[in-house]
């Protein structure tokens, strides 16, 4: 029985580390170092190799080093092989702190006195009580409500926003298509962490834009395919957005001349809001090994209709 671990190799010797001291039945194998391909049980991966059914033809699971799948092509993954998110309770921590980090930097006006620290520009603004900002979450899964969990001592007023209906004590929410209009209506800051599927590829354009009150602004810790970047500097050049905090990109790492450098409204940051710990992650994916191996059901099993 082996794993093979097609990842970050600095982290990947934590891993190894951690399976031999806790695990030792199974095989830690490395790519590309792979042996026989025929004893691979298990890939924990961010991206799986090209023709994986030819590559490894026993496989019985693909682990996803990440709590999303969009990075992998399902397309290209045999249908009975499951596929499982990592729901690494690590990630959840950082996701809540880069929330709360990047809510406070626009509540608190931190890119205009940035801007004013450059120009040497010695001057207070007016504060907004937090009881008075409302801030929306777009997307309302587990993750999501740790964020807005972590959000509500804050003071802030909360909404939240995703496909299918939720309750959520202290959150006022709001579900589907003809309810997301009156969602955006009340969002003075907009924080989207949806999984990046078909259905939400482009999700924030212009007409989401135009719907959010006048100088609401943005944070995106989803993904890149999320955000059509053209309509956000037009926002933003108009005046419509005030600001934007933004994790992610449609092209990682960005290049030189990308306009989201040096824009004066836009905190950028290179994918790390969370990041995958072998020291939080590893129990969660031992446990999925020994749930299968036992015929139970394992965490983060995606559903391959819906993506995720």
């Amino acid at each position: 029985m082996a794993l093979l671990y097609k990842a970050d190799p600095v982290r990947g010797e934590q891993w190894q580390a951690l399976f031999a001291e806790h695990a030792p039945d199974i095989e830690w194998r490395a790519w590309p170092d792979i042996g026989d391909p025929a004893d691979i049980d298990y890939l924990a991966a961010w991206q799986a190799p090209d023709d994986l059914a030819a590559v490894l033809p026993n496989l019985k699971v693909l682990f996803a080093l990440s709590a999303g799948v969009d990075q992998l092509d399902l397309s290209r993954i045999p249908p009975s092989l499951p596929v499982v998110r990592l729901l690494d309770p690590g990630i959840t921590r950082g996701m809540c702190e880069y929330a709360s980090f990047a809510v406070l930097c626009l509540h608190r006006d931190m890119l205009r006195y940035r801007q004013q620290q450059i120009a040497r520009c010695w001057q207070a603004h007016m504060l907004q009580p937090a009881h008075t900002r409302r801030v929306g979450v777009m997307g309302l899964g587990a993750q999501a409500q740790q964020i807005l969990a972590t959000l509500q001592p804050l003071g802030f007023a909360l909404k939240g926003w995703a496909r299918s209906r939720h309750q959520i004590a202290g959150v006022d929410c709001f579900a589907g298509d003809a309810q997301l209009s009156a969602f955006l209506s009340q969002c003075d800051i907009l924080l989207c962490v949806l999984p990046l599927t078909e259905q939400t590829q482009g999700i924030l354009d212009r007409d989401v834009f135009r719907q959010l009150p006048h100088g609401a602004a943005l944070i995106n810790m989803g993904r890149g395919g999320h955000l059509v970047e053209s309509d956000l500097l037009q926002a933003l050049d108009s005046g419509q957005l005030s600001g934007a905090v933004l994790d992610v990109l449609q092209e990682e790492p960005a290049p030189a001349d990308h306009p989201f450098w040096a824009h004066p409204k836009i905190l950028l940051t290179p994918h790390i809001a969370a990041m995958t710990q072998p020291q939080t992650a590893f129990a969660v994916l031992l446990e999925n090994i020994r749930r299968f191996q036992r015929g139970e059901p394992m965490a983060g099993q995606i559903d391959r209709q819906q993506g995720y």
